[in-house]
């Protein structure tokens, strides 16, 4: 582990087994351990990549993710799947845009479908937008405003934690991220000093 901080909930457990779907009335067949899995089932439109001249970005309506701060307790940060973009560093509950949604509502959406997140429980302080010119990723800053613990709700997160903002930085962050979170840093405790 790469700081003191424990972790607020365990790591996934694997699923049993299932038969291989491709051959009708197969045995089960040997499958890839839970982190390794991709999720089922079907997917949003803008669950897709687009490429530029920048780079190539998830998300075909854009991204976003929620920074929740607890005062007591931190950040909330994930522990991404290992079969994720940059998977196994530590990042925002969040991810993709549905066409036409708004980025503070995709943010929350992602985060209680992730992570569990209340969104009735968290108060927005600040949006950040980084901006490539055919994709966008926003960071919603929200401070808890009713605690609340965090639950592994989907196949994306290893593991979430709390980390003590002055930690966030010892973790091995999503690139993104980490090339954000300074100016997020300042700007959040700007904010709770009172100074915008």
């Amino acid at each position: 582990m790469d700081s003191p901080v424990a972790p607020t909930s365990s790591p996934a457990l694997p699923h049993k087994e299932r038969p291989d779907d491709s051959q009708p009335g197969a045995a089960p067949t040997h499958e890839l351990p839970f982190e390794l899995r991709r999720p089922l089932g079907p997917r949003d439109p803008g669950d897709a990549w687009v490429e530029g001249d920048r780079g190539r970005f998830w998300g075909r309506f854009g991204s976003a993710g929620l920074l929740v701060h607890d005062p007591a307790k931190g950040i909330l940060l994930q522990h991404r799947a290992l079969w994720s973009d940059q998977g196994g560093t530590w990042g925002l509950p969040g991810g993709a845009l549905h066409q036409g949604e708004e980025a503070v509502h995709g943010a929350l959406r992602e985060a209680k479908e992730e992570a569990a997140v209340p969104p009735e429980s968290v108060r927005v302080l600040f949006t950040s937008v980084f901006d490539v010119g055919y994709w966008t990723y926003t960071t919603v800053a929200v401070d808890v405003v009713e605690p609340f613990e965090p639950e592994i709700s989907d196949p994306e997160s290893l593991e979430l934690q709390w980390v003590p903002v002055e930690l966030v930085g010892d973790k091995e962050l999503h690139p993104g991220f980490g090339a954000a979170w300074p100016g997020l840093r300042r700007r959040l405790l700007g904010l709770d000093a009172g100074t915008d």
